[in-house]
């Protein structure tokens, strides 16, 4: 597509002809590998010894003590002989609460009778290939937000801002991070009443993320970050949705592209609502289309302050919550998932408040957004609506996939306070795979017509 190309390239300069905010120095990326980890955390432990020293991560099934692993699989729990340190509750919250976020507060002054939280012992288990850390040196000193920082240029592969210095560098590096080069899985999404009843929908999804791909080069992408294709398999009412999206890396020059296949009609139409506050597929209205993976798309809509760096109790290493001796129904309770099965741990954690920009619309008037610091993954998030009053608690469940080796969520949990609530997003306790890192994707199966060949199998 030469022309597409030079379309893309003579619209990137005059957007990166304005202020562009510059990469870092040579001499602060030499920290990278030094005093800082490969991706920008602080290698060293804290003072009181409750996080540990990143010593490398967990970088293959043999170093998580399973060699026979196979990728699609339930990976097995390399910490399942961790007992609980500290449980959280109503009754002694007040005693953690310097290391609580305001929506975990929320939660257990809501949910005081049954909520509360068991803390395990850190492990800093975050590791990612070599080829990550090398492109994450060479990122670190060539990445610029465009004008307005609503993108990214000169990175590919990893993360661009290692060192970030304002809150929207930080958010960049969250949708930015490497997952693997391919993925599908099959996943179980439940919309969860008041009383615990559900009706489960089951999602087909394939991530091809091209900006992530050994050798990929800015301009041969196409502007796109990654291709994401999601079916609905279950219930029958719902069976045969087909959702792509090509997500953007310029979303000045171009936002993502979306389009439908809607089986009763058998048609493939565009769907630019499938962005920002569109409700989410099939959520029952419980998350919006920003909130899969915690953020995603353009960051336009909300000014981003770096709040800073704290040590905050987070979902992590949340290996039972992945396991297949589990069913939906040991997970799935009333007003919010079995806590007996999640699992917290001390992580130093990037804090950003996104507030909405005067003008514009959105559903959430404010997010608070918990960013590990050794994978870049959100973890926690507290969303507010317009009367500055929390609405819903977001908890990002994350193991790292040590056969890739990534760090991501293994379940997304959306708690509504206010509904009494809740999306568990992400189940496949009951399935015989989880995520295939082999499936072999080229970016030709994720064309508009893919949809329709789709929809008539």
């Amino acid at each position: 597509m030469p022309q597409f190309k030079s379309i893309f390239a003579a619209g990137l300069a005059v957007l990166l002809a304005g202020n562009a905010l510059a990469g870092i120095t040579p001499e602060e990326a030499a920290r990278l590998g030094q005093d800082l980890t490969p991706l920008g955390a602080e290698r060293a432990g804290n003072a009181g010894g409750t996080i540990p020293a990143w010593e490398g991560g967990i970088g293959s099934p043999a170093e998580a003590g399973f060699p026979d692993f196979e990728t699609g699989g339930h990976h097995p729990d390399p910490f399942a002989d961790d007992t609980v340190v500290l449980t959280i509750n109503a009754q002694n919250m007040d005693e953690h609460a310097g290391k609580l976020t305001e929506g975990h507060k929320a939660m257990l002054k809501t949910y005081g009778d049954t909520y509360f939280m068991n803390v395990y012992p850190t492990h800093r288990s975050a590791a990612y290939p070599e080829r990550i850390y090398d492109a994450t040196r060479r990122n670190a000193v060539s990445a610029t937000l465009i004008e307005g920082g609503n993108g990214v240029t000169g990175a590919t592969e990893s993360i661009p801002f290692p060192i970030p210095e304002s809150g929207l560098e930080v958010i960049w590096n969250h949708i930015l991070r490497y997952r693997g080069e391919g993925a599908a899985r099959t996943i179980g999404q439940a919309p969860v009443t008041r009383n615990g009843s559900y009706t489960m929908v089951m999602l087909q999804d394939e991530f091809f993320p091209a900006y992530s791909l050994p050798g990929a080069k800015e301009e041969e992408l196409e502007n796109t970050i990654i291709y994401f294709k999601q079916r609905v398999t279950a219930p029958p009412r719902l069976t045969g949705q087909i959702l792509l999206v090509h997500e953007t890396l310029n979303q000045a020059l171009e936002h993502r592209k979306a389009w439908l296949y809607n089986p009763g009609q058998r048609r493939v139409r565009r769907a630019p609502n499938v962005a920002f506050d569109n409700p989410g597929t099939a959520s029952d209205g419980l998350r919006t289309s920003d909130d899969l993976d915690l953020y995603n798309g353009s960051p336009e809509r909300y000014n981003w302050e770096l709040v800073g760096k704290r040590e905050i109790y987070v979902p992590y290493n949340a290996y039972k919550l992945h396991s297949d001796e589990l069913k939906y129904d040991d997970i799935i309770r009333p007003l919010h998932i079995n806590q007996e099965h999640a699992r917290y741990e001390l992580h130093r954690v990037w804090v950003v408040d996104a507030t909405l920009k005067d003008g514009i619309r959105h559903v959430y008037k404010r997010r608070t957004f918990y960013i590990d610091e050794d994978s870049w993954q959100i973890v926690a998030e507290d969303i507010y609506d317009n009367r500055d009053q929390i609405w819903r608690v977001v908890e990002g469940h994350a193991i790292n996939y040590y056969d890739v080796p990534t760090l991501w969520t293994t379940l997304d949990v959306y708690t509504d306070l206010q509904a009494g609530r809740y999306l568990a997003l992400g189940l496949n306790n009951e399935q015989a795979k989880t995520y295939d890192f082999d499936v072999e994707l080229k970016a030709a199966d994720f064309g508009p017509s893919s949809l329709r060949r789709a929809g008539t199998r």
